[in-house]
């Protein structure tokens, strides 16, 4: 470790001689403590893999505690904290895989979640579990700003219906063909295929035609 943080440039005998004291003494210095160039037990936690996140056992380190050696007190956690939605039966239902969730963090970081798995939970509710894109972490490189023990409140906003753009029609003129298709008749009587992408309120966004076509709207049926 020494070596690979360049504070040693000694050979790697395995032996705790002065170049190694003097290594450790600059390795202290660049966290801040005492440049004493002795590691005691418990000053390196070793991990498997970087980064990661640690946390002490709460149950066994408690203030005015007594601990006999030996006991295991660090508890190694996911690389990334678990984000989850608590929701009634009918709002899972306007939530499904893959619905997105816009997340502010701790220090206002706009972070987004998706929708990956739905559970029971004890409060007679839905637990929406959320992922980040292509497992991605949702909280990326600021995972540190979220407390690795107990439960953290994030303001959060469920994208139900993703914002859509396009060419805006009446849905009235729009005129589904026998085969199931959709087209719109312009100004000249002609009928014109197009893909609806979304409707609401009585206008559909649709897809296929210039934006300038005029398109006639029914009239009474007429």
């Amino acid at each position: 470790m020494l070596t690979a943080l360049s504070f040693y440039d000694g050979a790697v005998d395995g032996e705790f001689g002065t170049g190694t004291r003097s290594a450790v003494k600059l390795w202290q210095e660049s966290l801040g403590v005492e440049e004493d160039g002795v590691v005691q037990a418990g000053d390196i936690i070793f991990v498997p893999a970087l980064p990661t996140r640690i946390a002490l056992d709460s149950d066994k380190v408690v203030r005015g505690g007594v601990l006999g050696g030996g006991e295991a007190v660090v508890h190694g956690l996911p690389q990334s904290p678990a984000f989850t939605v608590a929701v009634t039966d009918a709002q899972s239902a306007l939530m499904p895989t893959g619905t997105r969730v816009e997340i502010t963090g701790p220090e206002g970081d706009p972070w987004v979640g998706f929708v990956v798995d739905q559970s029971a939970n004890d409060q007679d509710g839905i637990t929406i579990e959320l992922a980040g894109t292509d497992n991605a972490l949702i909280c990326a490189d600021r995972c540190d700003t979220i407390p690795v023990t107990g439960q953290v409140l994030l303001s959060s906003r469920i994208v139900t219906v993703e914002p859509v753009t396009g060419l805006t029609v009446p849905s009235a003129a729009l005129l589904t063909k026998a085969d199931g298709t959709i087209a719109v008749i312009d100004e000249n009587y002609i009928e014109h295929a197009v893909t609806i992408i979304t409707s609401a309120r009585g206008m559909s966004v649709i897809e296929g035609v210039q934006s300038d076509l005029m398109v006639r709207v029914p009239v009474n049926g007429g």
